[in-house]
């Protein structure tokens, strides 16, 4: 689907391959690179004729074709792996295209990551006129801008610091307020809603509801689910590298909830949407909401819960943080087992599981999934979002019911009230 007006964004037969088991390197030296390109001229010279074992190949996108209207709001959504970030990429002219071609027409302002395309050693000041240039601006443009950009962000003090002297909250503010501050006919925006403290969420989120009112091109990459249902009229829905659905909002975020839901009844050893950054020397292989009593995956509001995670082999100091999501993929609850607490224990009994013990689950009644990710030898080894799904029906909490199905928020607390008799 797609609203009348002029191509922003037009992409046709888009593919992106990648050859997997290269090692990445650094950077080299001119020697370096040379002695490197020499030995790799020799032994194609020695093995020519012979067919050597190919290298296996991940297709990030295929045969991926698209249009955007100027001033539509767009969302990606989709699974780890589906291809988002690399579509961004391609866009923001970061990466080439292995096949096809994409004709973006407009000024691009990109945010695919903390810092993109901020120079380390430069400060903030340096960055945002060196960004502003980056986006075509003129100098004098980025001048009349720059008091905003410098008050959104709230760097005041280290404005004249070298960026590599930044936390990452710091850095993902300025970027923010570069990107969207200096009107660029297209913005693209990776998940950057979900960095940063809450208030600046909240004001970057108002800031992209204005980007997208003054009738600029934006597409929306966010695992919110409400981040996108808000700020989006169409969405779409990536699997695999392809366009799985391009429909209003609604419609392909109802679609995606019901992928995350196949998903997680799935053999999870064999999701392939686990989290890239893993060394995968232990994988989770089962997780399970169990009440004390009753059927599995349905859960009493206020009552006690376990959260066990079945994994593949247990090493050393092995940790494991879950994440409790609503149906829009909200946050709602971490429970992290590296904030240590004196009654946590290490049994050697529990073999190859975590469990996770929650005596009082205070839920408003829903759909919820749990999102995983363990740790061991203090790296990542595994990561699953909707690694697993339960629903919580009415319940108590202390002695006062819990509101049923469709009251506002997703938590509830112990409360007294003091009322005039």
């Amino acid at each position: 689907m797609s609203a009348a007006g002029p191509t922003a964004i037009h992409t046709q037969g888009l593919g992106k391959r990648y050859v997997l088991g290269l090692h990445r390197r650094g950077y080299d030296t001119l020697r370096e690179s040379l002695s490197r390109a020499g030995r790799a001229a020799a032994v194609r010279a020695l093995r020519r004729g012979e067919s050597g074992p190919a290298r296996p190949e991940l297709w990030a996108l295929r045969d991926f074709s698209l249009t955007i209207r100027a001033g539509e709001v767009v969302g990606l959504i989709g699974h780890n792996g589906a291809g988002k970030t690399t579509l961004l990429k391609i866009l923001s002219r970061i990466t080439e295209p292995s096949e096809g071609w994409a004709d973006v027409t407009g000024r691009v302002g990109s945010l695919l990551e903390v810092g993109t395309g901020f120079h380390p050693e430069l400060t903030g000041r340096e960055n945002v006129f060196l960004n502003g240039a980056i986006l075509g601006m003129r100098r004098s443009e980025i001048r009349r801008r720059f008091d905003e950009i410098v008050a959104f962000a709230e760097v005041e003090r280290f404005l004249d610091t070298p960026v590599k002297r930044y936390s990452s909250g710091m850095s993902v503010r300025l970027a923010f307020a570069v990107a969207a501050h200096l009107e660029p006919e297209i913005l693209l925006v990776d998940e950057v809603l979900a960095v940063g403290d809450a208030a600046f969420q909240r004001k970057s989120f108002a800031k992209m509801a204005s980007v997208a009112k003054e009738g600029r091109t934006v597409i929306v990459v966010s695992h919110n689910l409400a981040v996108v249902r808000a700020l989006c009229e169409r969405a779409i829905l990536l699997e695999g590298g392809r366009i799985a659905a391009d429909d209003t909002a609604p419609a392909a975020i109802d679609r995606y909830l019901r992928a995350l839901e196949r998903a997680a009844s799935d053999d999870l050893l064999q999701r392939p949407d686990r989290d890239s950054r893993g060394w995968q020397a232990s994988l989770i292989r089962r997780v399970q909401v169990r009440p004390p009593r009753g059927d599995a995956d349905v859960v009493i509001g206020g009552g006690p819960v376990t959260i066990a995670v079945d994994v593949t082999e247990i090493l050393p100091d092995l940790e494991c943080r879950l994440t409790i999501l609503n149906n829009l993929g909200q946050p709602v609850a971490t429970f992290d087992s590296e904030l240590v607490s004196p009654v946590d224990l290490r049994n050697t009994e529990l073999g190859e599981r975590l469990e996770c013990e929650i005596e009082e689950l205070a839920l408003l009644p829903g759909r919820y999934r749990v999102d995983v990710l363990l740790k061991g030898r203090r790296q990542i080894q595994d990561g699953l979002q909707a690694a697993a799904f339960f629903d919580v029906e009415p319940g108590l909490v202390g002695d006062r019911p819990i509101a049923a199905m469709g009251a506002d928020g997703d938590v509830t607390f112990r409360h007294r009230w003091r009322l005039p008799a």
